[in-house]
């Protein structure tokens, strides 16, 4: 069969990119050299900072602003298509200031980022407590973004799939694919340990995998993997409504009085184990901001691996010199942020469309967020 798009990757930066796709009557499919969303994407905490994260204007951070509006709709999109509720809150996010010199600086990027349009509040150490009466009061105060949010990260990528399911698209999991299929320097298809399949268009989106496929095949691009260990736990009570966030660690509330508390970082690993030192440094971290914590149940402990690119930008466009090829890869820790907006770009500029010059990095070898 001759697909219209190849997804490599079934995490939520393929499944959005399917989505898309298949919501624009392409016959897409989309291969996973494991399940579904079960590596990066399932390991993520959720979070829409598109403030938080992302401090200056540029391409990024204007495309961040705009995929994290998308969320609102594109939840009941997906509920409608897969059943899927993909645990959208939208309770706003603490960067809390450790230090007086902290707190100058969020009060800065307070100042530019209403200057853009965007909603900030500086808070001092007893407003924020009014807000949040769990937090210590060892801190000098918090900038409050209202507008950043979060979602259940596994249950979006799956809602992405099962509605990219739902409209037509095939998936093909445990299987890995070892190279491209070219004819007249154009990308016509993926070779993979059980066939070949052809495809008008090929999309890799394999995340921290992306490289090692692409450098295979000469196509060089340079990103490398980052580990980030996480924890949750399970508290008697609700002990924050918003996302606190501080420098190495965050916790994010979610449904059911659970707590997720990450994220280390260890730049060039792919190994998915869980450590005793990665553990004590969030641990320490999270009794600081939450001394309640003490009494709170241990759930689960987890790993994920991110793909970060060298430039800190991520991949989302044509290859420069292969036809038929086009990249999706590189979000970094922003990829359940970005997945809506990136996905919406890929079908675009499959379908020849546009692109918002604003959203383009001059300088740069792909057209990138």
């Amino acid at each position: 069969m001759l697909y219209d798009a190849i997804v490599v990757g079934g995490g939520v930066i393929g499944s959005s990119v399917s989505y898309q796709l298949a919501r624009r009557q392409k016959k897409v499919l989309v291969i996973d050299r494991g399940k579904t969303g079960q590596k990066a994407s399932s390991a993520a905490a959720g979070m829409l900072g598109a403030q938080s994260e992302l401090k200056g204007d540029d391409s990024l951070f204007q495309m961040a602003r705009t995929s994290r509006a998308m969320f609102p709709s594109l939840a009941v999109e997906l509920k409608e298509l897969s059943g899927i509720d993909i645990g959208l809150q939208q309770k706003g996010l603490y960067k809390i200031a450790s230090s007086k010199g902290e707190a100058e600086s969020l009060q800065q990027l307070g100042r530019f980022q209403e200057t853009a349009g965007e909603k900030a509040e500086w808070m001092d150490a007893g407003e924020m407590r009014q807000k949040e009466p769990a937090l210590s009061d060892r801190f000098w105060g918090a900038l409050y973004l209202p507008e950043d949010g979060q979602v259940d990260a596994p249950q979006l990528t799956k809602a992405y799939a099962a509605s990219a399911s739902a409209l037509g698209a095939d998936f093909l999991e445990h299987t890995d694919v070892t190279g491209f299929m070219e004819e007249n320097g154009r990308v016509v298809g993926v070779r993979t340990g059980g066939g070949t399949y052809t495809g008008e268009a090929v999309i890799a989106a394999a995340g921290a995998w992306s490289a090692s496929l692409l450098n295979h095949d000469r196509t060089i691009v340079e990103t490398y993997p980052v580990k980030g260990e996480c924890f949750s736990v399970q508290t008697e009570r609700p002990l924050i409504a918003g996302t606190l966030f501080t420098k190495g660690c965050y916790i994010v509330p979610k449904a059911g009085n659970r707590l997720v508390i990450g994220a280390t970082e260890q730049a060039g690993s792919f190994d998915e184990s869980v450590t005793v030192e990665g553990l004590f440094q969030l641990m320490e971290k999270a009794r600081d901001l939450l001394p309640s914590l003490q009494g709170a149940k241990i759930e689960h402990t987890w790993a994920g691996i991110r793909p970060q690119t060298k430039s800190g930008i991520p991949y989302v466009g044509p290859h420069p010199e292969k036809k038929g090829l086009w990249l999706a890869t590189g979000h970094y820790r922003n990829g359940i942020l970005l997945s809506a907006v990136t996905g919406t770009l890929v079908a675009d500029q499959i379908e020849g469309k546009q692109v918002d010059p604003d959203w383009v990095t001059s300088g740069q070898s792909f057209i990138t967020l």
